[in-house]
């Protein structure tokens, strides 16, 4: 076990796959010198060159659409948005072109792209720099997406990413950058796709991914002093969802919650509810309810507190779905 931040394991998984991988390169605005604005990219250019680390001008669909050409001549681009609200300029290149090549050439081509994007608040900053739009690129079919919310997931998530045939997407949370955490750099444990059970419980499942996994954790703590047993998962992947261990904790709890930083109306949440609701209709003893942002703009950071989902949204939910 090695103890770092999850800027230092996506930057430690980076070296793994340059080194192992020749045809494997990094692409993105100020990544090269600079190190990227998180210093998740730092020393890479130094040890691989400029060929393998390269700074690109401040055109998001051009390093898209650089990446999918690369891809589709054999390489295993990664891309790096600088922040979450940048990402829109480069949205056709990956909704309608990398989503699509594989389907459009009846499978005979493969495009392994895998763009990494800082996303979520609590960094002081505002619109453009602390936004969460998952939902958008779930909502089309042919993208992996995944989050970690941990060292360890995100050394070997942002590896098995890369490994993997088809266009990623990985959302990293970038106030969680310096959250630091053990990891085993032997052994990835479950595969990026899966979601896991951080905590069990009895009385209620709270589904997280990303930044809220460590908010849902301490809400789980809280609700303990309280007397209640919180089972807490890190779905992981958005998609696509580990619906089957979401189902096989509701059927055991009874009660769903699903907390994210993106706004509820149109996020991911309904979509699990609704999934949810007619997978385990008859042991649902509750609505399955959503803890999420508000329908918005993102606020100037003197109020963002206020629109981040919390600890007491997660357990005012708790409150509301235990009193059925």
């Amino acid at each position: 076990m090695t103890t770092m931040t999850i800027a230092k394991a996506i930057n430690e998984g980076l070296r793994a796959t340059l080194a192992a991988n020749p045809k494997t390169l990094i692409m993105g605005e100020d990544i090269g010198a600079l190190g990227g604005v998180y210093r998740v990219t730092e020393g890479l250019k130094a040890e691989f060159g400029a060929n393998r680390v390269m700074d690109t001008p401040l055109a998001e669909s051009g390093i898209i659409g650089t990446a999918i050409g690369m891809a589709l001549r054999g390489y295993s681009p990664i891309c790096e948005i600088q922040f979450d609200g940048f990402v829109f300029p480069g949205f056709n290149q990956i909704t309608t072109q990398l989503a699509k090549i594989h389907t459009r050439s009846s499978g005979q081509l493969s495009a392994p792209v895998v763009i990494r994007i800082p996303y979520g608040g609590g960094i002081g900053s505002i619109e453009h720099h602390s936004e969460s739009p998952e939902a958008l690129f779930a909502h089309t079919a042919g993208l992996r997406i995944i989050s970690p919310s941990n060292a360890h997931d995100a050394y070997w998530m942002i590896q098995q990413a890369v490994a993997c045939p088809d266009p990623v997407i990985v959302f990293e949370p970038k106030r969680r950058y310096w959250l630091k955490g053990d990891v085993n750099t032997e052994s990835p444990g479950l595969d990026a796709f899966q979601a896991q059970v951080l905590r069990a419980g009895t009385d209620a499942t709270v589904v997280a991914y990303g930044p809220l996994v460590p908010v849902a954790l301490a809400a789980a703590d809280t609700a303990a002093e309280e007397g209640h047993s919180v089972e807490v998962i890190d779905l992981r992947s958005i998609s696509p969802i580990d619906f089957d261990a979401v189902t096989a904790s509701v059927e055991k709890t009874g009660r769903l919650i699903i907390a994210h930083e993106a706004p509820t109306f149109g996020g991911l949440g309904g979509e699990i509810a609704a999934r949810i609701s007619e997978r385990c209709f008859y042991a649902l003893e509750a609505p399955a309810l959503r803890v999420g942002g508000f329908h918005m703009a993102y606020p100037v950071a003197r109020v963002e507190e206020h629109y981040l989902p919390d600890i007491d949204r997660i357990l005012e939910a708790l409150d509301r779905a235990l009193a059925y």
